[in-house]
This record gives structure tokens, sequence and C-alpha cells, in this order.
């Protein structure tokens, strides 16, 4: 595959799982915008360079590993990179993302999970059409009709729409049972 095409095919992945991430910065970090462009640019730049020898859109699954965030007792090292770049130190990013994170850029999908045993939840989806071009579908849209623009989430788990929401949270809640007797 050229080089300039497995680049293009993977913004949209790579935007999201980007986006996924500065939204922890913006919200529990006393991260500025510009630091925060900054942050995702680099990223971006850096995770498409990384991955344009092991993007293979005929066969998704090729190439998973490689391309999977990781952070857990260890920083991603692209991560890291970008946090550097705009003067955040391992110490600080490991303040501000959650502990136990794997977030996996894939074509047509990103998911991630938070915690060990985290439910897996998927920010973005988009199907291969005939055309070229993916068709992008959503968690609320209707499977035979597809969306041109990128979506930024899925909404796909209300499980994940709540560690969503907790976002300081190193692992999911457990699940408990309550029991009223009289």
């Amino acid at each position: 595959m050229h080089t300039l095409c497995a680049r293009g095919t993977m913004k949209p992945e790579i935007n999201a799982a980007v986006g996924f991430l500065s939204r922890f910065l913006r919200i529990k970090g006393h991260v500025n915008d510009r630091q925060l462009q900054t942050f995702s640019q680099t990223l971006q730049d850096i995770l498409a360079e990384q991955y344009k020898h092991h993007w293979f859109p005929d066969r998704p699954n090729k190439g998973s590993g490689y391309r999977c965030i990781r952070i857990n007792h260890k920083m991603d090292p692209l991560v890291g990179q970008a946090g550097q770049r705009i003067g955040l130190s391992i110490q600080q990013l490991y303040l501000l993302l959650p502990s136990e994170l794997t977030l996996w850029v894939d074509p047509f999908e990103v998911s991630y999970r938070i915690g060990e045993d985290g439910s897996i939840c998927v920010l973005y989806e988009s199907h291969p059409s005939t055309n070229g071009n993916p068709s992008i579908t959503t968690g609320n849209s209707n499977p035979a009709s597809s969306v041109t623009q990128v979506s930024p989430m899925v909404d796909s788990h209300i499980s994940c729409k709540e560690e969503l929401l907790v976002l300081g949270r190193t692992s999911p809640t457990k699940p408990y049972m309550m029991t009223v007797s009289s």
C-alpha cells in the first residue's frame, strides 16, 4: 500500500484516538488551549508516522498490537513524547490520564478499555464502501444509512458513557447486588 494512501485513510481513526486522549488533558489538567492544540497535532503526526507501514484497511486486525496505545504502569512512549512537547513530564501525564488504559487504533474502528476488567468501548466506527470512501456509522444510526462526516464518538454502551463521565477513575465500577430485607 502506498504511504500517502495509507496516511489519508487513517486520519479519522487517528483523530478519534487523539481527541479521546486530549479530552483527559482538557478536563483534568491545567493545560491551556495552545498546549492542547500542540499536543493534539504532535500526537497526530507521531501516530501517522508510526502507523504508515502498519495500516492495512483490507485486513484491519493485522498490526493491531503495534497500533495499540497502552498505559499500564508504563507510559506509552508516543503519548509521552507528545506530552513532553508541551512541557508535561511523564509523572504529570500519569496524573492526567487513566493509570490503566488500552486504546486500539485500527482501520475502521477505534476502541478503548479503562482498567484491566473494563468494558471495551467503541469511540469511532466506519465501514468500507465499494467506492473506496468509508461510510461512518454511530451507535445510534440506522445501519442502512451512512454519514459522510466523521462522528466524534460512538454512543455504544451506557457503561462506557459512565466511564467517560468519571474520567479520573482508574478502573470501572464493580457490579454489586443490593438486597432488601424486611
